[in-house]
Protein backbone atom coordinates (compact mmCIF):
# COMPACT_ATOMS: atom_id res chain seq x y z
CA UNK A 1 0.00 0.00 0.00
CA UNK A 2 1.37 3.24 -0.84
CA UNK A 3 2.35 6.09 1.38
CA UNK A 4 -0.47 8.63 -0.61
CA UNK A 5 -3.46 5.50 -0.14
CA UNK A 6 -2.37 5.12 3.45
CA UNK A 7 -2.72 8.89 4.39
CA UNK A 8 -6.22 9.05 2.92
CA UNK A 9 -7.11 6.57 4.58
CA UNK A 10 -5.78 7.77 7.65
CA UNK A 11 -7.63 10.96 7.35
CA UNK A 12 -10.67 9.36 6.45
CA UNK A 13 -10.59 7.44 9.40
CA UNK A 14 -10.06 10.48 11.73
CA UNK A 15 -12.71 12.20 9.47
CA UNK A 16 -15.39 9.74 10.55
CA UNK A 17 -14.08 10.08 14.36
CA UNK A 18 -14.87 13.13 14.36
CA UNK A 19 -18.01 13.72 12.95
CA UNK A 20 -19.09 11.42 15.11
CA UNK A 21 -18.62 13.60 17.88
CA UNK A 22 -19.87 16.21 16.52
CA UNK A 23 -23.09 18.35 18.55
CA UNK A 24 -24.86 18.07 14.42
CA UNK A 25 -24.54 14.17 14.77
CA UNK A 26 -26.94 14.48 17.89
CA UNK A 27 -29.70 16.60 15.97
CA UNK A 28 -29.18 14.77 13.25
CA UNK A 29 -30.21 11.45 14.95
CA UNK A 30 -32.89 13.64 16.74
CA UNK A 31 -34.42 14.81 14.01
CA UNK A 32 -34.05 11.16 12.03
CA UNK A 33 -35.97 9.11 14.95
CA UNK A 34 -38.73 12.17 15.10
CA UNK A 35 -39.30 11.26 11.28
CA UNK A 36 -39.23 7.65 12.05
CA UNK A 37 -41.82 7.89 15.20
CA UNK A 38 -43.97 10.26 13.23
CA UNK A 39 -44.08 8.46 9.88
CA UNK A 40 -44.75 5.14 11.69
CA UNK A 41 -47.89 6.33 13.28
CA UNK A 42 -48.96 8.24 10.19
CA UNK A 43 -48.15 5.08 8.13
CA UNK A 44 -50.53 2.99 10.89
CA UNK A 45 -53.21 5.45 10.33
CA UNK A 46 -53.04 4.69 6.38
CA UNK A 47 -53.69 0.83 7.00
CA UNK A 48 -57.13 1.55 8.42
CA UNK A 49 -57.90 4.65 5.80
CA UNK A 50 -61.99 4.09 4.42
CA UNK A 51 -63.16 6.22 1.42
CA UNK A 52 -66.37 6.92 1.17
CA UNK A 53 -67.15 4.77 4.20
CA UNK A 54 -65.69 1.79 3.03
CA UNK A 55 -62.08 0.42 3.56
CA UNK A 56 -59.58 0.77 0.53
CA UNK A 57 -58.67 -1.70 -1.48
CA UNK A 58 -55.28 -3.08 -1.23
CA UNK A 59 -54.13 -1.74 -4.92
CA UNK A 60 -55.21 1.60 -3.47
CA UNK A 61 -53.42 0.93 -0.24
CA UNK A 62 -50.37 -0.05 -1.78
CA UNK A 63 -50.42 3.30 -4.42
CA UNK A 64 -51.21 5.78 -1.09
CA UNK A 65 -48.33 4.05 0.89
CA UNK A 66 -45.94 4.36 -2.36
CA UNK A 67 -47.27 8.45 -2.66
CA UNK A 68 -46.68 9.06 1.16
CA UNK A 69 -43.32 6.91 1.26
CA UNK A 70 -41.43 9.94 -1.74
CA UNK A 71 -43.16 12.47 0.46
CA UNK A 72 -41.76 11.07 4.06
CA UNK A 73 -38.04 9.84 2.06
CA UNK A 74 -37.85 13.50 0.74
CA UNK A 75 -37.80 14.98 4.49
CA UNK A 76 -35.26 12.38 5.30
CA UNK A 77 -33.08 13.75 2.07
CA UNK A 78 -33.59 17.24 3.94
CA UNK A 79 -32.70 15.99 6.78
CA UNK A 80 -29.33 14.29 5.58
CA UNK A 81 -28.50 17.45 3.84
CA UNK A 82 -29.22 19.74 6.43
CA UNK A 83 -26.59 17.59 8.39
CA UNK A 84 -24.40 16.31 6.46
CA UNK A 85 -23.68 19.83 4.76
CA UNK A 86 -23.26 21.65 8.17
CA UNK A 87 -20.64 18.82 8.78
CA UNK A 88 -18.62 19.21 5.72
CA UNK A 89 -18.07 23.35 6.39
CA UNK A 90 -16.51 22.92 9.67
CA UNK A 91 -14.34 19.73 8.98
CA UNK A 92 -12.17 21.89 6.69
CA UNK A 93 -12.84 25.42 6.86
CA UNK A 94 -13.49 24.81 10.82
CA UNK A 95 -9.93 23.61 10.82
CA UNK A 96 -8.39 26.29 8.67
CA UNK A 97 -10.03 28.71 10.93
CA UNK A 98 -8.52 27.58 14.25
CA UNK A 99 -5.33 26.90 12.71
CA UNK A 100 -5.40 22.94 13.95
CA UNK A 101 -5.36 22.03 9.87
CA UNK A 102 -1.64 23.76 10.01
CA UNK A 103 -0.67 21.01 12.54
CA UNK A 104 -1.00 18.88 9.84
CA UNK A 105 -0.44 20.70 6.71
CA UNK A 106 3.27 21.79 8.09
CA UNK A 107 4.92 17.94 7.79
CA UNK A 108 5.38 16.55 4.39
CA UNK A 109 1.88 15.71 3.41
CA UNK A 110 -0.11 16.90 0.32
CA UNK A 111 -3.39 18.84 0.59
CA UNK A 112 -4.99 17.18 -2.02
CA UNK A 113 -4.16 13.72 -0.25
CA UNK A 114 -5.72 15.63 3.57
CA UNK A 115 -8.70 16.92 0.77
CA UNK A 116 -9.11 13.62 -0.93
CA UNK A 117 -9.12 11.94 2.54
CA UNK A 118 -11.59 14.31 4.25
CA UNK A 119 -14.08 13.61 1.34
CA UNK A 120 -14.18 9.90 1.95
CA UNK A 121 -14.52 10.17 5.49
CA UNK A 122 -17.36 12.46 4.92
CA UNK A 123 -19.16 10.10 2.05
CA UNK A 124 -18.45 7.11 4.48
CA UNK A 125 -20.25 8.74 7.15
CA UNK A 126 -23.04 10.45 5.07
CA UNK A 127 -23.67 7.83 2.78
CA UNK A 128 -24.07 5.10 5.76
CA UNK A 129 -26.09 7.61 7.64
CA UNK A 130 -28.83 7.59 4.99
CA UNK A 131 -29.02 3.95 3.86
CA UNK A 132 -28.97 2.79 7.58
CA UNK A 133 -31.87 5.46 8.36
CA UNK A 134 -33.37 4.64 5.07
CA UNK A 135 -33.82 1.43 5.61
CA UNK A 136 -35.26 1.76 8.99
CA UNK A 137 -38.18 3.98 6.97
CA UNK A 138 -38.94 1.00 4.73
CA UNK A 139 -39.41 -1.36 7.56
CA UNK A 140 -41.57 0.95 9.46
CA UNK A 141 -43.70 0.96 6.06
CA UNK A 142 -43.31 -2.69 5.85
CA UNK A 143 -44.31 -3.31 9.13
CA UNK A 144 -47.68 -0.67 9.53
CA UNK A 145 -48.87 -0.92 6.10
CA UNK A 146 -47.25 -4.10 4.16
CA UNK A 147 -45.72 -1.87 1.56
CA UNK A 148 -42.03 -2.71 -0.09
CA UNK A 149 -41.04 -0.36 -2.97
CA UNK A 150 -40.12 -2.54 -5.90
CA UNK A 151 -36.21 -1.71 -5.88
CA UNK A 152 -35.17 -0.70 -2.41
CA UNK A 153 -31.81 -0.92 -2.83
CA UNK A 154 -31.27 1.03 -6.42
CA UNK A 155 -33.43 3.89 -4.23
CA UNK A 156 -30.95 3.71 -0.53
CA UNK A 157 -27.56 3.86 -3.42
CA UNK A 158 -29.37 7.36 -4.81
CA UNK A 159 -30.17 8.62 -1.98
CA UNK A 160 -26.23 7.53 -0.85
CA UNK A 161 -25.64 9.18 -4.13
CA UNK A 162 -27.28 12.39 -3.45
CA UNK A 163 -25.36 12.60 -0.37
CA UNK A 164 -22.02 12.69 -1.84
CA UNK A 165 -23.07 15.39 -4.56
CA UNK A 166 -24.35 18.11 -1.67
CA UNK A 167 -21.17 16.43 0.63
CA UNK A 168 -18.68 17.36 -2.75
CA UNK A 169 -20.09 21.07 -3.33
CA UNK A 170 -20.08 21.66 0.69
CA UNK A 171 -16.32 20.60 0.83
CA UNK A 172 -15.54 22.96 -2.54
CA UNK A 173 -17.68 26.13 -0.53
CA UNK A 174 -15.81 25.40 2.74
CA UNK A 175 -12.17 25.67 0.78
CA UNK A 176 -13.39 29.45 0.13
CA UNK A 177 -16.24 30.95 2.48
CA UNK A 178 -16.67 30.20 6.64
CA UNK A 179 -17.91 27.33 7.65
CA UNK A 180 -21.71 28.15 8.28
CA UNK A 181 -22.00 30.45 5.32
CA UNK A 182 -20.82 26.95 3.10
CA UNK A 183 -23.39 25.60 4.78
CA UNK A 184 -26.34 27.98 4.32
CA UNK A 185 -25.11 28.30 0.63
CA UNK A 186 -25.38 24.24 0.32
CA UNK A 187 -28.71 23.88 1.59
CA UNK A 188 -30.21 26.77 -0.14
CA UNK A 189 -28.70 25.24 -3.72
CA UNK A 190 -30.45 22.11 -2.79
CA UNK A 191 -33.48 23.85 -2.09
CA UNK A 192 -33.45 25.51 -5.29
CA UNK A 193 -32.89 22.64 -7.58
CA UNK A 194 -35.74 21.00 -5.74
CA UNK A 195 -38.04 23.66 -7.02
CA UNK A 196 -36.45 23.78 -10.18
CA UNK A 197 -37.04 20.43 -10.49
CA UNK A 198 -40.77 20.69 -10.12
CA UNK A 199 -41.31 23.96 -12.52
CA UNK A 200 -39.70 21.82 -14.63
CA UNK A 201 -41.90 18.84 -14.18
CA UNK A 202 -44.87 21.42 -14.42
CA UNK A 203 -43.53 22.40 -17.89
CA UNK A 204 -43.66 18.66 -18.95
CA UNK A 205 -46.80 18.13 -17.63
CA UNK A 206 -48.46 21.85 -19.20
CA UNK A 207 -46.43 20.34 -22.94
CA UNK A 208 -44.54 23.79 -22.84
CA UNK A 209 -40.99 23.06 -23.22
CA UNK A 210 -39.16 26.07 -22.45
CA UNK A 211 -39.97 25.58 -18.54
CA UNK A 212 -39.33 22.29 -19.31
CA UNK A 213 -35.85 23.09 -19.97
CA UNK A 214 -35.83 24.63 -16.30
CA UNK A 215 -35.45 21.82 -14.81
CA UNK A 216 -33.15 20.23 -17.43
CA UNK A 217 -31.16 22.80 -16.83
CA UNK A 218 -30.97 22.40 -13.10
CA UNK A 219 -29.97 18.74 -12.89
CA UNK A 220 -27.08 19.13 -15.07
CA UNK A 221 -25.77 21.63 -12.91
CA UNK A 222 -26.55 20.14 -9.26
CA UNK A 223 -27.25 16.87 -9.67
CA UNK A 224 -29.42 16.49 -6.47
CA UNK A 225 -32.95 16.68 -7.95
CA UNK A 226 -32.05 14.35 -10.62
CA UNK A 227 -30.59 11.90 -8.13
CA UNK A 228 -34.11 12.30 -5.95
CA UNK A 229 -36.21 11.55 -8.64
CA UNK A 230 -34.29 8.33 -9.69
CA UNK A 231 -34.52 7.20 -6.40
CA UNK A 232 -38.54 8.38 -6.18
CA UNK A 233 -39.18 6.01 -9.25
CA UNK A 234 -37.13 3.50 -7.24
CA UNK A 235 -39.31 3.31 -4.14
CA UNK A 236 -42.83 3.92 -5.78
CA UNK A 237 -45.44 1.75 -6.84
CA UNK A 238 -45.73 0.61 -10.74
CA UNK A 239 -48.79 1.49 -11.37
CA UNK A 240 -48.54 5.13 -9.71
CA UNK A 241 -47.65 6.82 -12.94
CA UNK A 242 -50.34 4.85 -14.74
CA UNK A 243 -52.62 5.59 -12.33
CA UNK A 244 -51.56 9.66 -12.51
CA UNK A 245 -52.20 9.39 -15.99
CA UNK A 246 -49.21 8.79 -17.60
CA UNK A 247 -45.15 9.79 -17.17
CA UNK A 248 -45.87 13.42 -18.84
CA UNK A 249 -48.50 14.49 -16.41
CA UNK A 250 -47.04 12.52 -13.53
CA UNK A 251 -43.76 14.62 -14.15
CA UNK A 252 -45.61 17.62 -12.68
CA UNK A 253 -46.52 16.03 -9.09
CA UNK A 254 -43.39 16.42 -6.67
CA UNK A 255 -43.48 13.45 -5.31
CA UNK A 256 -43.20 10.61 -8.51
CA UNK A 257 -40.34 9.96 -10.41
CA UNK A 258 -41.62 9.67 -13.99
CA UNK A 259 -38.41 7.68 -15.34
CA UNK A 260 -35.57 5.96 -14.03
CA UNK A 261 -32.07 7.09 -14.48
CA UNK A 262 -30.50 6.90 -17.49
CA UNK A 263 -26.64 5.25 -17.61
CA UNK A 264 -25.51 8.91 -19.34
CA UNK A 265 -27.08 10.82 -16.10
CA UNK A 266 -25.62 8.36 -14.03
CA UNK A 267 -21.99 8.88 -15.91
CA UNK A 268 -22.61 12.64 -15.88
CA UNK A 269 -22.79 12.80 -11.85
CA UNK A 270 -19.57 10.75 -11.65
CA UNK A 271 -17.56 13.61 -13.86
CA UNK A 272 -19.73 16.38 -11.81
CA UNK A 273 -18.45 14.84 -8.58
CA UNK A 274 -14.47 14.22 -10.07
CA UNK A 275 -14.81 18.16 -11.72
CA UNK A 276 -16.32 19.90 -8.33
CA UNK A 277 -13.25 17.65 -6.03
CA UNK A 278 -10.89 18.69 -8.80
CA UNK A 279 -12.03 21.97 -8.07
CA UNK A 280 -12.23 21.61 -4.23
CA UNK A 281 -8.15 20.85 -4.21
CA UNK A 282 -7.25 23.59 -6.46
CA UNK A 283 -9.09 26.03 -4.24
CA UNK A 284 -7.80 24.45 -1.29
CA UNK A 285 -4.16 23.90 -2.58
CA UNK A 286 -3.58 28.21 -3.02
CA UNK A 287 -5.80 28.90 0.48
CA UNK A 288 -3.35 30.52 2.80
CA UNK A 289 -3.93 28.83 5.99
Amino acid sequence: MSAVVRTVLTVAALTVTETSRRRVLRSLGVLTVLLLGLSAWGFSRLAVLELGGEPVTSGEGRLTASIVLNLVMFGLSLVAALGTTFLAGPTLAGEVESGAALAVLARPVRRETVLLGKWCGLVAFGGGFVVLAGLAQLVVVRLTVGYWPPEPVTGLALLAAQTTVLLTLGLLLSTVVSPMASGIVAVGLFGTTWIAGVVGGVGTALGNRSIEQVGTVSRMLLPTDGLWRGAMNAFQDPTALLTMSGDDVAGGFPFLGPAPLTAAYLLWTAVWVVLVLGLAALAFRRRDV
